[in-house]
């Protein structure tokens, strides 16, 4: 019986490293919802790696689910610093997205200025917007002001384009608000 149990448990095993390749085959073509199915049902088995767990994360920000995606990002992101930047910025995105939609702007904003450290230089500029809006949001509209100033800087520098311009009109517009608050104090 010894030797059947050991083979059942090898061959369960050997399910489990398929499903988990297809887990990732999944969140890499964007099938978040399947892909979530079944990183959770391998971390209960297994309780995965700190990378497969920032799956999970990300997976329950494109699931909508900002609670769980901060939950599992806010814990694995200290554990990712070896990773390479751009994957973390990708960890940082989320993370600091979920926060924003949860209306936790004081949790967003150190995480999109560590996303800012290490992130490409066109995503800058959407990053440099968020931040200025959680300020704003925050009613702290001399840092919202000097954010919107960079996010205009660098909209018009990597990202002034026909489909930007709305972007670069809103930040303009943000600006305006904020001088106008600051004039009134």
């Amino acid at each position: 019986f010894c030797g059947i149990n050991n083979m059942q448990k090898i061959y369960s095993q050997s399910l489990d490293i398929d499903r988990l390749g297809m887990a990732i085959e999944y969140f890499q073509s964007g099938k978040y919802h399947e892909a979530l199915l079944i990183f959770q049902k391998l971390d209960k088995l297994y309780e995965l790696n700190s990378r497969f767990r920032a799956y999970i994360g990300v997976c329950y920000y494109y699931e909508c689910d900002y609670e769980n995606a901060c939950k599992y990002l806010d814990e694995m992101i200290p554990k990712l610093v070896s990773f390479a930047p751009h994957e973390r910025s990708i960890y940082y995105y989320t993370d600091s997205e979920s926060h924003f939609y949860l209306n936790q702007y004081d949790k967003a904003i150190p995480l999109y200025e560590q996303m800012l450290l290490i992130c490409y230089e066109n995503e800058k500029p959407e990053v440099l917007y968020r931040i200025g809006m959680c300020y704003l949001f925050n009613e702290d509209w001399s840092n919202a002001r000097d954010y919107f100033n960079s996010a205009l800087s660098y909209y018009l520098r990597y990202r002034n384009t026909p489909e930007e311009h709305a972007r670069i009109a809103q930040i303009e517009n943000m600006l305006k608000g904020c001088t106008n608050k600051l004039q009134k104090k």
